[in-house]
């Protein structure tokens, strides 16, 4: 059993829909947040795994769960997106709230970066090139995430990246109205929510922004010992620079981070920003890079010859065999590469050979 509070224990080992008839075995405890816990379950009659997010009866009773869990169903019924976790069905099982949800079995980018410390360049574009798809979507639907975090981008058996934890998401404000409601995750609140003028896709901006930054450092940008200190460094939008961050990043940073939201680039514009457009995107990630750094080899001469070989050591064709390079000609010297033209890294990726 987990523990828990009075009127918050577990569901049972076995949980039902009496909608569907379906019953589902709980597994192991996937997270734990602040109205719920999410747990893996298998269908019993079929096999297939989802999530389980449980909101206990003593959590609905709190003032503003059931809204906030309310609203998170809705939103899942109008949204269907590749990049935004997918919410299956929702019913109640002796009297909790059930949200069975997909599976995103390698768990968050917040998982990740514990495990490594802090992610390449590279990485970081591949992974956030997919949640910027999710939060135009969002965004094309007039919908603000507002608690936009590394812990909230979950990722998938295949390493695709999915937008979850829609409960605090909203529709932006009417004109000449303004939602000033003071949530989401303390050191990734834009000035502007800070000062009660309301949150925005600007302010979705901004917590991108901060992610970006954790992402790539290890830590948020914006910390302190209290509150009013940690307050007054996003206000004054002063944090550090380490120095293994590229130029691009930097660039990046300070627009997204700007005090003034209506400076900060559109998410279009973050695409179109040199940090992505000039820098190497893998085309996939191995689900190693969850815990070690991945190695990624080029197009380039210098490479092809490096897969040639790793193949050979692998027990795969000699020259001359079926499916193997052919022989040069009798008489026939094959051309000699430059050194100096290899290019490791550079242009379009075709592997990834493994971590280091």
């Amino acid at each position: 059993m987990v523990p828990g509070h009075a009127g918050d224990e577990p569901p049972g080992w076995y949980i039902e829909d009496s909608g569907s008839g379906m019953i589902y075995k709980r597994g192991r405890l996937l997270g734990q947040g602040t109205f719920g816990r999410c747990y893996r379950v298998t269908e019993v009659t079929t096999g297939r795994v989802y999530a389980l997010k449980v909101v206990p009866r003593a959590g609905l009773a709190a003032v503003g769960t059931g809204d906030r869990v309310e609203r998170e169903q809705e939103l899942h019924r109008q949204l269907s997106h590749r990049h935004i976790v997918r919410l299956h069905r929702h019913f109640t099982h002796r009297g909790h709230l059930c949200l069975l949800l997909e599976l995103c079995s390698r768990g968050s980018l917040a998982d990740i970066l514990r495990a490594r410390g802090r992610l390449g360049e590279p990485e970081v574009r591949f992974y956030l090139r997919q949640v910027i798809s999710g939060l135009r979507y969002l965004h094309g639907h007039g919908l603000v995430h507002r608690d936009l975090k590394l812990s909230n981008f979950l990722v998938t058996e295949e390493m695709q990246v999915k937008i979850g934890d829609l409960g605090l998401a909203r529709g932006a404000a009417p004109p000449g109205r303004r939602w000033g409601a003071l949530c989401g995750t303390p050191s990734h609140l834009a000035p502007e929510v800070l000062d009660r003028r309301g949150h925005g896709v600007p302010s979705d901006i901004w917590a991108l922004g901060c992610a970006l930054y954790t992402a790539l450092t290890g830590r948020p940008p914006f910390e302190g010992s209290q509150r009013l200190e940690l307050y007054q460094h996003i206000r004054g939008a002063r944090y550090p620079l380490p120095p293994q961050l590229s130029p691009q990043a930097r660039a990046l940073l300070a627009l997204m981070l700007d005090p003034d939201p209506a400076a900060r680039p559109s998410l279009q514009d973050v695409l179109d920003h040199p940090f992505f457009t000039q820098g190497f995107t893998p085309h996939r990630l191995p689900p190693r890079a969850c815990h070690s750094v991945p190695v990624f080899l080029g197009r380039d001469p210098l490479c092809r010859l490096l897969r040639g070989l790793q193949c050979c050591w692998g027990g795969g064709c000699a020259p001359g065999t079926p499916g193997g390079p052919s022989p040069p000609p009798p008489g026939k010297q094959l051309p000699r590469q430059d050194p100096s033209q290899a290019n490791i890294g550079g242009g379009k990726p075709l592997l990834v050979l493994g971590t280091v």
